[in-house]
């Protein structure tokens, strides 16, 4: 996965803030909306492709677009970088293969310590019975 060309597939589009700011937020576009369009992208094989569909399906639009937006600063360089960022992490979090989980054997002093612990409560349960006359 080459970087550079990643971004240059990016789409940018800056658009008014939402919320509380008086005068500025009404006339500066600081907030950073990034389009990923998955399904024709030239970076990724079709492998990885399936892959980033599998696990970014929650996060795709219908048009198989990732959109992720950031206003958390007054900048829209640095917003900007903030989504650059966070859409590199979505990526390679998404393009990671989960190791296939080997299930594990019991230990000889984990099945020692049950049989011990099963033998102990059968006996208090003997107790609680009434005695044979």
């Amino acid at each position: 996965m080459n970087v550079e060309n990643l971004i240059k597939e990016l789409t940018f589009k800056a658009v008014r803030s939402s919320g509380a700011g008086g005068q500025h937020v009404n006339k500066v576009s600081s907030k950073i909306e990034l389009i990923f369009d998955l399904l024709n992208s030239k970076e990724f094989n079709e492998e990885e492709k399936n892959l980033l569909f599998k696990n970014l399906n929650t996060k795709l639009t219908k048009e198989n677009q990732l959109i992720l937006k950031c206003d958390e600063s007054r900048s829209q360089h640095k917003n900007k970088e903030i989504v650059i960022k966070r859409f590199l992490e979505i990526i390679s979090k998404g393009l990671l293969i989960p190791k296939k989980r080997k299930p594990s054997k019991p230990t000889k002093s984990s099945i020692q310590k049950r049989l011990e612990k099963k033998k102990k409560h059968a006996y208090k349960k003997a107790f609680r019975k009434k005695p044979e006359l």
